[in-house]
């Protein structure tokens, strides 16, 4: 469970609905099905007609992502993997690795790996996999332009909500009381639209970007590690060429797990 994301949801909404009560706004003035209506299925209409269905098709996997916490390898096992790999290559040769390849769960370092043992070029590797890496960072991006999309239109349609609310209240001027009433309510729209814009749909276009962001960084490093094996360096230069993707508190703890690993051999 990504459970930030449950915990911001949550957060917001007690921010809403405490600020609601603060200010002495009856929360009984939510009970506006009108409202909702504007502004739910008018983002939906709007994100409808701004994409295609292909991409849509998505929005279930892209929710997934948000909620569901993503099992990804940590970079610093990654290294450790990677230097690993070196070792037994420098040892018996690139030939040896045939063996650890069903033994990848990942399908971009399995395939990366496939290629580097059957002998390619290292520019023809390079090129493949920075190819591969490219089209799943577009992918990623039309996923989060959903959410941002969604975002824009909210807060817009939440304006609209409000003129439709206002030309209903302003059409029966007879009763003030009643007429303060709905129009409180006319602005029940623009309130949802922009809650549901800025503490919904922009924070989790910001959150699949931080999640594409950190995927990406894991396969450049497999790049990196794989064409390292491929040139046969040592496995000292594999820990410092790899260690620059790490952030200096992980950098420490990979060096002192390395401390202790060596300790132990001794």
């Amino acid at each position: 469970m990504e459970i930030s994301t449950l915990l911001g949801l949550i957060f917001g909404l007690v921010a809403f609905l405490g600020g609601m009560v603060l200010k002495n706004a009856p929360l009984t003035s939510l009970n506006n099905p009108a409202a909702y209506v504007i502004i739910l299925l008018g983002t939906v209409a709007s994100v409808f007609v701004a994409f295609p269905m292909a991409e849509l098709k998505t929005i279930p996997k892209l929710f997934k992502l948000l909620f569901v916490q993503q099992k990804m390898v940590k970079k610093s096992d990654l290294i450790t993997t990677f230097m690993e790999w070196a070792s037994i290559t420098r040892r018996e040769g690139l030939l040896a690795l045939e063996s650890k390849v069903d033994e990848i769960e990942d399908d971009f370092l399995r395939n990366g790996m496939r290629m580097i043992i059957d002998g390619n070029d290292q520019e023809f590797v390079r090129d493949v996999l920075m190819e591969d890496i490219h089209a799943t960072e577009d992918r990623h991006k039309a996923g989060a332009l959903i959410f941002s999309q969604a975002g824009m239109y909210a807060p817009t349609l939440g304006v609209l909500g409000a003129v439709v609310g206002l030309i209903a209240a302003l059409a029966d001027m007879s009763d003030m009381e009643v007429l303060a009433h709905a129009i409180a309510g006319a602005f029940i729209a623009t309130l949802l639209g922009i809650f549901t814009g800025y503490v919904m749909w922009h924070p989790m276009a910001n959150k699949l970007k931080r999640i594409s962001k950190k995927e990406i960084q894991l396969r450049l490093m497999m790049v990196e590690g794989l064409l390292s094996i491929q040139s046969g360096v040592s496995t000292i230069a594999i820990n410092q060429k790899l260690s620059v993707f790490l952030t200096p508190s992980e950098r420490a703890k990979l060096i002192a797990k390395e401390g202790g690993s060596s300790e132990q051999k001794d």
